[in-house]
């Protein structure tokens, strides 16, 4: 299967991310975001990103000029009508999904991969709102994705083999390193990640130690680079809640269940780095 050309739905956090990848590979790129400020912030991220390569003798200026040339963008979904890899990386809202997978079943042209960068919801589920299900697979990326190496490739029940073959070479071209998992809720980066993290919540929840406590007996205790609070706040607390609501409703155990401080957080608009304040404060 042949692939030149890449979609990339949303161009927030992971978009942009996966877009940067995906044009520094050579493939030609649109990116597509409902707001044409959205679009504006992603390419700022990746042009500073590629000038921050540049500068550290990782990309020639020359291979920085050429990945940014790659891109372009559009708030039309029919600008993806050409793609023959479209990637969704929209927010992790099921019902979100699964309209905007209707919607690109309806533009994408025959034989299009539409996949998924969805880090908990049903592979399964999201292809069945299609007419092309065979043709949908999940290629959830880690974040920062210009750093971090994994993908986990999730093959819907009705994956055909030649999808995945095709989507596990595409992300060994971008760099990565593939991991086949099952379509089970989280896979298996998130129903091991998120229960740590919203166990961490619990502690600072309960009073058993400070968010710096907390982070520092899981960096110098248990090796991590970063403490889970910390890492809470780098994804995103919405983006946290919402997968630990996947992981407590798709398999209905309590063990679950997100921390009440959690959701409470969400609610007040502290999300992390993206809002400024989270189990930290940011920016000036």
């Amino acid at each position: 299967m042949q692939i030149s050309r890449i979609g990339v739905v949303g161009a927030g956090q992971m978009g942009n991310g996966i877009a940067q990848v995906c044009a520094m590979a050579g493939y030609a790129v649109v990116m597509r975001d409902v707001a044409e400020a959205a679009l504006a912030r992603g390419l700022a991220t990746i042009e500073q990103s590629l000038a921050r390569l540049a500068a550290k003798g990782r990309l020639s200026h020359e291979e920085q000029a050429a990945a940014r040339a790659r891109i372009e963008t559009s708030t039309a979904l029919a600008a993806l009508a050409d793609c023959d890899v479209i990637i969704e990386a929209a927010t992790e809202n099921e019902a979100l999904k699964l309209a905007i997978f209707r919607e690109l079943d309806a533009v994408a042209k025959p034989g299009a991969i539409l996949a998924s960068n969805t880090s908990s919801i049903s592979i399964t589920r999201i292809a069945g709102a299609t007419g092309r299900a065979d043709h949908v697979i999940g290629m959830h990326f880690m974040n920062p994705v210009p750093v971090m190496q994994l993908v986990e490739i999730i093959r819907a029940l009705q994956t055909a083999d030649a999808v995945y073959a095709a989507t596990e070479a595409l992300a060994r071209a971008l760099g990565k390193t593939p991991v086949e998992v099952r379509d089970a809720f989280g896979f298996v980066s998130n129903r091991v990640l998120m229960p740590m993290i919203n166990e961490a919540v619990f502690c600072l929840y309960e009073g058993v130690g400070t968010p710096e406590a907390i982070d520092t007996v899981m960096k110098l205790g248990m090796n991590h680079p970063m403490g889970p609070l910390a890492l809470a706040d780098l994804i995103g607390l919405d983006t946290c809640l919402s997968i630990m609501e996947v992981l407590h409703t798709g398999f209905a155990d309590s063990k679950y269940r997100p921390c009440p401080l959690l959701r409470q957080m969400v609610d007040a608009g502290w999300l992390g780095r993206k809002s400024g304040r989270g189990f930290y404060v940011y920016g000036s």
